[in-house]
């Protein structure tokens, strides 16, 4: 191979060799472009890194890590039975009382028939018993005008001693038999309460198998379905109260012994750390435990901890129940009680939409 040959043989390995000027400027162009875009987005990630951090809290203010929970309900069918219908699916929100799902109630309802028969026959027996007080009453006093008037007689010496003897005779039993009467009466209306008190008893069962929400909540489980026969207590949903939304973190004894309850708290969680959402300290907890493995950082995996739990308000919870979502981790903020309390720092002041301070 001559020299010519080699030459451009080497010229041809060329990284781009062989392109024309225009579309070579251009790759070079775009390099360019995204090295630089590169730098800055890194330079950006670096100096958000840093300033997310935070750890440089005004003294009197601590923080830990933890995730935003809430307390389940479980909805479970009071007495044994088959499951009629579920009117909710997981995930759905539910409020107060909203009725979550229904428990066949044929044998109930025919216990409440039978139930209501047995009032209706007792209360006829009332109306008979007080209707024989009535006849007794009226025999006791008929018997009664006839011994006064025999017992003239036999003072006036009319009538014999034996004639006497039977008035008053009849006039005691007649006596006997209205208090007998009036005995039989007070049972038949004892008989009434106890057959209204058994009816009543059966629409208790009937109405607690309908399985209603005792708490604002969204349904996490669907445990059973139509169809299916629960023993007592058998579970058919299970609800996360959201009425009640709070984030336990650990504090080591130096900083949880100067929380208070009742005082306010910052939660940022990590989908939104642009957001200070407003909280409460309500519980602190007497005894310390192990520090949990949910606890992360180098500072706070001490051995002993105390648990303290910051609560969401209510009314902030029911503003926003739609993006409420439990699981998702983040920070809390605590002030530590002391004569002068220092200001929260802007980035926690920050609101939620449609909040303010």
């Amino acid at each position: 191979m001559d020299s010519k040959a080699q030459s451009k043989q080497v010229v041809t390995n060329r990284p781009m060799a062989g392109l024309p000027l225009k579309l070579k400027r251009s790759i070079s162009t775009k390099q360019t472009v995204v090295a630089l875009l590169t730098f800055i987005i890194a330079t950006a990630v670096i100096i958000f890194l840093l300033w997310d951090r935070r750890d440089t809290l005004p003294a009197g203010l601590v923080s830990s890590n933890g995730r935003i929970e809430a307390d389940e309900v479980n909805i479970a069918a009071k007495l044994a039975g088959r499951v009629k219908k579920i009117v909710v699916r997981e995930g759905d929100l539910v409020k107060p009382g909203q009725v979550l799902a229904l428990m066949d109630t044929a044998e109930l309802d025919a216990m409440i028939e039978k139930a209501r028969a047995e009032v209706s026959r007792s209360e006829s027996e009332v109306v008979e018993a007080d209707a024989t007080v009535d006849q007794r009453k009226a025999q006791l006093t008929l018997t009664n005008q006839e011994l006064e008037r025999t017992l003239t007689l036999f003072e006036r010496g009319h009538v014999s001693k034996g004639v006497l003897d039977e008035r008053q005779s009849r006039y005691d039993s007649a006596r006997a038999a209205l208090a007998a009467a009036q005995a039989h009466l007070k049972t038949a209306q004892r008989t009434v309460d106890v057959a209204k008190a058994e009816v009543k008893r059966i629409q208790t069962e009937i109405n607690d198998a309908i399985l209603k929400a005792p708490v604002m909540g969204r349904v996490l489980y669907r445990l059973a379905e139509p169809g299916e026969v629960l023993a007592a207590g058998g579970k058919v949903l299970t609800l996360l109260n959201l009425g009640e939304v709070y984030m336990e973190v650990f504090l080591p004894s130096r900083e949880a012994g100067r929380i208070a309850l009742g005082s306010d708290a910052r939660i940022v969680l990590d989908p939104v750390p642009h957001f200070a959402i407003p909280a409460i300290v309500t519980f602190v907890s007497p005894q310390a435990q192990f520090t949990p493995k949910q606890v992360e950082t180098a500072e706070e995996r001490e051995k002993l901890m105390f648990r303290v739990k910051v609560k969401v308000p209510t009314e902030l919870v029911e503003r926003h129940i739609e993006k409420v979502k439990t699981g998702v981790r983040g920070m809390a903020f605590l002030r530590l009680s002391g004569i002068d309390p220092p200001p929260w720092p802007d980035y926690l002041e920050r609101r939620p939409p449609g909040e303010t301070k």
